[in-house]
């Protein structure tokens, strides 16, 4: 991918070594549960963020997700009153409102390049490590997802990596649902960039620097990113019996737009 006719716009490396509350909102989906409940568990190493799910980190949402558990970061919120069933990512249909949010964006931007770098050091069993950007559902049908990398820790061949990525619709009708799930031969181990070139007519996905994949549609409106480590207990499986902390290492971050032609 050439980046010569792009602009950086966005940019967070880490290595500060402290959280930049002028980038990132410090919970996951909030008006589903509460601020203080989806707080994200992370740290700082080695010049990168280490998103973390910690031994007695707590279900974010039981009442409408159960046990799983999250540690994320946003780049916008949304919602409607309280008791309302108007938010963001409506992933269930008995959704409602706990708890009000000012609507507030950081970074919310419509086209461009997207990118991350970033590592998985012990695959586990039962996570999802993911960075997806979503419509800000201000107007119910700005809700799509653009997912640039999902890797899901049971779906890993023991050798190479299954890499999640796609388009998914939720409740916007001129989207329709096209993920795909590849094998790819490397390590996620390691770090690697993920990324997506999303433009008015297509959305085309790539891996370090490589496009894998285009995809011909294309939501229309702003969406703002999410990225997140999450623990989603298989079936037949302890999660007690997890290697804790979880991790999910993150070296940088980036949104960059197309300059004038």
């Amino acid at each position: 991918m050439d980046l010569e006719k792009f602009s950086l716009e966005f940019e967070d490396d880490f290595n500060t070594g402290r959280f930049n509350e002028s980038k990132w909102l410090p919970f996951y989906l909030p008006q589903w549960s509460s601020r203080r409940s989806t707080k994200p568990n992370y740290c700082f190493r080695d010049g990168h963020l280490v998103l973390q799910i910690t031994e007695d980190q707590k279900p974010w949402s039981k009442e409408f997700n159960g046990e799983v558990k999250v540690s994320n970061l946003q780049t916008g919120v949304f919602a409607g009153p309280l008791g309302s069933p108007f938010g963001q990512h409506r992933f269930a249909k008995n959704l409602i409102v706990r708890e009000e949010q000012p609507f507030e964006t950081t970074y919310a931007p419509k086209y461009g390049f997207f990118e991350i770098r970033c590592s998985v050091p012990d695959i586990g069993t039962d996570n999802v490590f993911a960075l997806w950007m979503i419509g800000l559902e201000d107007e119910p049908h700005r809700s799509a997802e653009i997912c640039i990398v999902e890797i899901i820790s049971s779906k890993q061949p023991k050798q190479g990596a299954t890499i999640g990525y796609g388009l998914h619709p939720f409740g916007d009708i001129n989207i329709r649902d096209e993920f795909y799930e590849d094998f790819f031969d490397f390590d996620v181990k390691d770090f690697h960039t993920y990324a997506v070139h999303w433009t008015p007519d297509y959305v085309d996905f790539y891996i370090d620097r490589q496009k894998v994949r285009r995809i011909n549609q294309s939501p229309d409106y702003p969406m703002q990113f999410m990225l997140n480590i999450y623990e989603v207990p298989l079936v037949g499986h302890n999660s007690n019996h997890n290697n804790y902390p979880r991790e999910f290492i993150i070296d940088y971050v980036r949104g960059y737009q197309l300059n004038a032609q």
